[in-house]
């Protein structure tokens, strides 16, 4: 969970003496014993089964753009509030992308609804920030496409039907990226080694303020993931990967400054890379849920330094790999039908808590609370 610092003190000392919470202050989730109300001008908005945060709400008016027509979509208008955004379809991140100022994406500035390739990759390439809402499925007007995003961008499928079909995101040297309750992937070129085309979900170079939440990512002609060159304040949650090869590579550079949360993900059918940490300053994976993994799952590489938590392995082959040179803390995991070796801790691990809050659920109970939410979900973005 994100709460500025400026409220922690006064939230830890007593969460359950205030009458309301204040502006981005929690209000609500599973084990919250404090308000659950928010104080005039913001809203309590869900942000996962644990967490609620009061976020700043005002009216808002609508207006409608006539949509740009492309060959491989529909020609339906964007939508477009021009006043100050809702906080429908908006939250902000938890982990460690909640810190380095927090990861708010384009909560506050304008929202925007799109259904075609061509206005999602006008307004992400925009100026400002803006919400953009997916709604259904949206085909890359040529495949393996990656639209760079620019700075302060929310993208968020509206129900469980949003949808990048054949394409993805580029991240270049830019800050304060959501994406959000979508389905992203089917790239595949029939190369499972990924060595014909570099089409990535999500390809990040030299940017922070990352969050992945509740999406699935499935058969990319690459990667599903890269994060790479020095991109820093990571966290991916409620996410599923399934069915192919190089899933989730983090690092890819000799500086050891990356810092990444990577917790209550499904790795579904899939080889290498679930994740591939290299070389990363802070590794926090806990209760994540790892099955028929065929090469390796979780891997400190590297100068890493890995804490994992409660995490749920099943049919994994070498479920903790562990290079000589990184440091690795695995605690509470549980391991079904699995083969291979599984690396040994070593080191002193880093303590998250001692940078953000995190609740760890029971490892028993992973299985079914990652398969039920790690994918989209309608209440996140209704409309």
């Amino acid at each position: 969970m994100h709460v500025p610092k400026p409220l922690l003190a006064a939230l830890l000392l007593a969460p359950g003496a205030l009458a309301q919470s204040p502006l981005y202050g929690q209000c609500g989730g599973i084990g919250w014993t404090g308000p659950t109300t928010c104080v005039s001008g913001s809203t309590c908005v869900y942000s996962n089964a644990y967490y609620s945060q009061c976020l700043p709400g005002t009216a808002v008016t609508t207006t409608t753009t006539k949509a740009a027509t492309t060959a491989a979509t529909t020609t339906k208008a964007a939508t477009t509030t021009t006043a100050a955004a809702s906080t429908s379809c908006q939250t902000a991140a938890h982990g460690f992308a909640a810190l380095n100022g927090g990861t708010t994406g384009g909560n506050g500035g304008t929202v925007v609804v799109v259904n075609n390739w061509a206005d999602l990759k006008k307004y992400a390439t925009s100026t400002g920030k803006y919400v953009i809402k997916v709604s259904g499925k949206i085909v890359a007007t040529t495949t393996g496409e990656e639209i760079p995003v620019t700075n302060d961008k929310t993208i968020v499928g509206i129900g469980t039907t949003g949808e990048i079909y054949g394409g993805g995101f580029g991240f270049n040297n830019v800050k304060n990226i959501i994406i959000r309750n979508l389905k992203i992937g089917n790239t595949y070129d029939g190369d499972w080694e990924g060595k014909t085309h570099d089409w990535d979900g999500i390809q990040s170079d030299t940017s922070s303020n990352i969050w992945v939440d509740h999406c699935i990512f499935e058969r990319g002609a690459d990667g599903l993931i890269d994060l790479r060159l020095d991109s820093n304040y990571i966290t991916i949650s409620y996410t599923t990967f399934r069915n192919h090869n190089k899933v989730l590579g983090i690092g890819w550079t000799d500086n050891v400054i990356t810092q990444a949360t990577i917790h209550h993900c499904y790795f579904q059918n899939v080889e290498q890379r679930n994740p591939s940490a290299d070389n990363l300053k802070y590794a926090h994976l806990y209760n994540n849920y790892l099955y028929n993994i065929t090469s390796y799952g979780h891997y400190s590489r590297g100068s890493t330094n890995m804490r994992i938590e409660n995490v749920y392995f099943e049919k994994a082959n070498n479920p903790i790999t562990r290079d000589s040179t990184a440091i690795l803390q695995a605690s509470g995991c549980t391991f079904v039908s699995c083969t291979g070796t599984t690396a040994a801790n070593s080191g002193t691990a880093f303590n998250p808590s001692s940078f953000y809050s995190y609740t760890v659920d029971a490892t028993a109970n992973v299985p079914a609370l990652v398969k039920a939410n790690a994918q989209p979900i309608a209440s996140i973005c209704p409309s």
